[in-house]
């Protein structure tokens, strides 16, 4: 091997010990045997396998779709009137793993995808330290359109609130919808819209985040909202420490 192939890994692990180190970890966790990573890949195959054969995953994406048309053309409350463009989701359409936000921002309602600007930009990354990617995961919010303080002037920056629990109660069938037909493992709800519009409930996302809960029958992790983070960096540990919990769920069965 050249030396700068050496320098090249080095440099790549350097950087992965220092992504851990900013999520709170103290050391990269143990690499399991070449036998182990092979015979891991081989039941993830033949699980793959067996799942595109039991779902129909163009069945999933056009039910989707027709959802997105019905949320294009919905004026149910006033944030229907002021947005540039309904946020439905993305992702893959039966994703075991389900983001859940509050709202698109400016960023989202000019581009109609979730997640894009800079608390997004983080929320790819924790999506990625778990060792997931966008297209494998769905990313929603729990109301469509982007609330805002103005809504005579979408092109203002600055300009995003969260929703009203009215808001939140008229649109919440459209996500109950998209539950349905992705059916995920486990819902991460992102910040205190989201989960206090799925639960119910009037703790506040510190006392709540952390501890497992279910929504109609599926595993719901709160947590908190990536623009939190960017506001209080300190916050990222505690964040991580769910997404491990979301993890080891995932890959067990058990939480």
């Amino acid at each position: 091997m050249k030396q700068f192939e050496y320098l090249k890994i080095l440099k790549m692990s350097k950087r992965t010990l220092e992504e851990y180190l900013n999520w709170g970890e103290s050391e990269i966790p143990k690499v399991a045997s070449d036998k182990e990573l092979m015979t891991k890949k081989q039941s993830v195959i033949k699980k793959d396998i067996q799942e595109k054969f039991s779902k129909n995953i163009l069945g999933y994406k056009e039910k989707l779709e027709v959802l997105k048309k019905k949320i294009d053309s919905c004026v149910d409350c006033p944030l229907g009137k002021s947005r540039l463009n309904a946020v439905i989701g993305v992702g893959c359409p039966n994703a075991d793993l389900m983001f859940v936000g509050e709202g698109p921002g400016f960023d989202e309602d000019h581009k109609g995808e979730p997640f894009v600007g800079k608390a997004g930009q983080l929320l790819t990354k924790i999506i990625e330290a778990m060792g997931f990617t966008r297209e494998t995961v769905y990313i929603a919010n729990i109301v469509k359109c982007h609330p805002m303080i103005d809504p005579t002037n979408p092109e203002k920056r600055s300009n995003d609130r969260p929703p009203t629990p009215i808001e939140i109660e008229t649109c919440r069938h459209y996500l109950d919808e998209q539950i349905k037909i992705i059916k995920p493992k486990i819902i991460v709800t992102l910040g205190t819209s989201s989960t206090k519009g799925l639960l119910y409930t009037e703790e506040s996302i510190s006392e709540i985040r952390g501890v497992v809960k279910e929504y109609n029958g599926i595993k719901l992790m709160p947590t908190y909202h990536p623009a939190a983070l960017l506001r209080n960096p300190s916050l990222k540990k505690s964040v991580w420490s769910d997404m491990k919990k979301v993890m080891h769920y995932l890959s067990t069965d058990k939480i």
